[in-house]
C-alpha cells in the first residue's frame, strides 16, 4: 500500500476482523521434511535448542562482524510475560532429526496507537530460519501460520520492528551508541579510532565516574506499584504509541534479573524513610536497561561484546540527562558493559549528544500490522521491543 493511499484511510483496521468460521482451522502445510512444533521455553532442553538456533542463525550486522547472543535467561524473560501461551511460540523441526530449524514468537500486549487508547495486539519477534534452509521459503509460511494462530485467539493486529523498510512503517527510529570500554570496541571493530585521536585521549574522553550521582537502588517487589503508577502516567501523558502496562507486566518486565534486565529507582525521602509500610513506597525516578551481548564473529567464541540497551526511563526530580548519565555509570561499573545503546525514542534525543552518544548506521522501523495510523516521529513512540 502506497504511503499516500494509507494517509487517506481512516485510523483503524485495514482489513476487518474475521469471524471464527472465516479463520482457517488447520495449520498451513510445511514443505516436505519439516513439521510444526510449539516450544516450551520453560523446559531446559527446548530453551537450549532455541538458544542454539538463534545464537548461530539470528541477526548479524551488515559487515558480519557481530551476531546477537540472546542468553537462555533472556529468552525466557522475553517470551513469558503475563498471558503468554506456548501455542504462539512456534517452531519448525526437521521431520527426521527433530532438530529445531526455525522459529517465530508472538506475545500478548495492550497498546495505545494514536487515538485508539486500548488495542489488544501481539508483539512479533525472533523470526529466525537456519541459514542452510533459507532457500526453502520457510519464513513466509511461519508468518502465515503465526497469523492464523493469533487470529484464532481473537486478535488481528500486531506490533513489530525490522531493520528493513516494508509497507508501511508507523515510525522510524535510529540507534545511538555510547562507548563505555572504547579500547575493546576499537579492538573488535565496533568503533574506529579517528586519525587525530589517540587511544589514550579516547579513553579519557569517555571516562565516567565510578559512582552515580544519585541514591539509585535496585528495584524490588516493594516498588512495583509505585513504578507502575510512575511509568504509566509518564507514557500516557507523553506518547502517541505505548504499551498499557499492568502491575503484573511491570513486575515481569522491570524487576531485575541477573545479566538480563536492571532497573534502578530513586525513592522519595519524604515518604519512605519514616514510614515502614511498604505499600506507601513512592518512587520518583526510574531507569532501566537490558543486556544483550553479541558474539564477535571470526574471533574466539568466548569473546563477547557486552551491550546494555536503554529500556524505560522516567525522571521527575532531576533532568533526564542526569538520570541517563547515572545509567551509563551503573552499566559500566556494576555490569561491565562495553557499550550502551539507545534509540532516539521518547525523550532520548534530548540527551544523546551531551552524553557523547554516536549515531548508529541503520534505522529501526516500527510497524503495526493490519492497522492504519498516521506516521509518527520517534519522539511520539514509547514502546521498546526487545
Amino acid at each position: 500500500m502506497a504511503h499516500k493511499d494509507r494517509a487517506d484511510l481512516p485510523e483503524g483496521p485495514i482489513v476487518p476482523d474475521k469471524k471464527p468460521d472465516e479463520i482457517r482451522k488447520e495449520p498451513y502445510n510445511m514443505p516436505a521434511g519439516f513439521e510444526w512444533s510449539t516450544v516450551d521455553i520453560t523446559d531446559p532442553d527446548q530453551k537450549m535448542e532455541l538458544y542454539t538456533l538463534l545464537a548461530n542463525n539470528y541477526v548479524e550486522d551488515d559487515d558480519a562482524l557481530f551476531r546477537f547472543d540472546y542468553s537462555q535467561e533472556f529468552l525466557e524473560w522475553a517470551l513469558t510475560p503475563p498471558g503468554y501461551t506456548n501455542d504462539l511460540l512456534l517452531g519448525v523441526r526437521a521431520t527426521k532429526t527433530k532438530k529445531l530449524v526455525a522459529f517465530i514468537s508472538a506475545i500478548p500486549a495492550n497498546v495505545r496507537v494514536q487515538s485508539t487508547h486500548q488495542l489488544d495486539v501481539v508483539e512479533i519477534n525472533f523470526l529466525c530460519v537456519h541459514k542452510k534452509l533459507r532457500a526453502k521459503r520457510l519464513a513466509p509460511v511461519l508468518i502465515k501460520e503465526i497469523t492464523r494462530r493469533v487470529n484464532q485467539t481473537g486478535l488481528f493486529q500486531a506490533v513489530y520492528t525490522a531493520g528493513v523498510v516494508l509497507p508501511v512503517p508507523v515510525a522510524s527510529a535510529r540507534y545511538y551508541h555510547r562507548s563505555l570500554n572504547p579500547k575493546k570496541l576499537i579492538q573488535v571493530g565496533f568503533s574506529r579510532l579517528n586519525p587525530r585521536m589517540t587511544m589514550a585521549r579516547m579513553i579519557k574522553l569517555y571516562k565516567l565516574p565510578n559512582q552515580p550521582s544519585h541514591d539509585l537502588i535496585p528495584m524490588t517487589v516493594d516498588h512495583v506499584d509505585s513504578v507502575h503508577k510512575l511509568l504509566t502516567t509518564y507514557l500516557e501523558s507523553n506518547f502517541k504509541m505505548h504499551v498499557n502496562f499492568t502491575t503484573e507486566d511491570v513486575a515481569h518486565w522491570l524487576l531485575p534479573r541477573d545479566k538480563v534486565i536492571d532497573t534502578y529507582v530513586l525513592l522519595d525521602k519524604n515518604n519512605n524513610n519514616k514510614d515502614k509500610d511498604k505499600k506507601n513506597v513512592v518512587v520518583t525516578d526510574m531507569v532501566s536497561f537490558y543486556h544483550l551481548p553479541s558474539t564477535i564473529l571470526g574471533q574466539d567464541e568466548n569473546t563477547k561484546l557486552h551491550a546494555a540497551y536503554s529500556y524505560y526511563n522516567v525522571a521527575t526530580t532531576m533532568e533526564l540527562e542526569e538520570l541517563m548519565r547515572d545509567a551509563l555509570i551503573l552499566a559500566s561499573s556494576m555490569t561491565g558493559s562495553d557499550v550502551f545503546n539507545a534509540l532516539n525514542l521518547m525523550e532520548n534525543e534530548k540527551v544523546l549528544e551531551n552524553l557523547k552518544f554516536g549515531k548508529g548506521d541503520g534505522n529501526l522501523q516500527y510497524y503495526v500490522y493490519n492497522w492504519n495510523a498516521p506516521t509518527m516521529q520517534p519522539s511520539d513512540v514509547g514502546i521498546v521491543l526487545l
